[in-house]
């Protein structure tokens, strides 16, 4: 049991670790919790229009992609060119003693290469988290988001997750919450006519 709390200790690290990629955007922030988060649900969605993919495992491995970096930091493109990180070795000291130990460093591992049907859309999810981050940063004026948004539409492998991101390109990130022609926003809800 010791293990195991101490596991979750060190997974609360990730609301604490930022994610650094920003700081060259110049605008946004997300810790890597967040992102892992948002990612996990995106990769769900995927793997659902998928026949041959494994929601759980897809899931999964979105949900432990990063756990490494309660040790290690993130790193973004730029450190990278820089800074080689052991991701291997810290998931192995982190995983060790837990019951699912095994299964933590196989998902981790299929993750990093890339391979199979659940890891590319497991990447994807990766990458569309990031894309609609960019949106968002996009849609509030940064015209930096635009340039980084080419790049990570082109590091897309499956088909489900392109069209995902077309989507998201024509979204605008407040069309969720912000009907801009109702009557709420001038009269208030008393008069809203939505149905509800």
């Amino acid at each position: 049991m010791k293990e195991l709390i101490n596991f979750l200790f060190e997974v609360g690290m990730l609301k604490k670790t930022p994610r650094t990629g920003y700081q060259f955007l110049g605008s946004g922030e997300e810790s890597v919790a967040e992102h892992a988060f948002r990612m996990t649900i995106i990769g769900y969605l995927l793997s659902l229009q998928e026949p041959k993919a494994d929601p759980m495992k897809t899931t999964l491995m979105c949900l432990f992609h990063d756990l490494h970096e309660a040790r290690t930091g993130d790193h973004n493109y730029v450190n990278k060119r820089y800074v080689q990180v052991d991701e291997h070795k810290a998931v192995k000291d982190l995983a060790q003693g837990l019951p699912f130990q095994d299964e933590l460093v196989s998902l981790t591992h299929e993750f990093t290469e890339g391979k199979t049907l659940e890891a590319r859309l497991s990447r994807d999810a990766d990458q569309l988290d990031l894309i609609l981050s960019l949106k968002e940063q996009q849609d509030l004026g940064n015209t930096y988001a635009r340039e980084w948004l080419h790049y990570a539409v082109k590091r897309l492998q499956t088909g489900s997750a392109r069209k995902m991101a077309l989507e998201i390109l024509e979204t605008d990130s407040t069309e969720w919450w912000f009907e801009k022609k109702t009557e709420w926003w001038v009269n208030g809800p008393q008069n809203d006519q939505s149905g509800d």
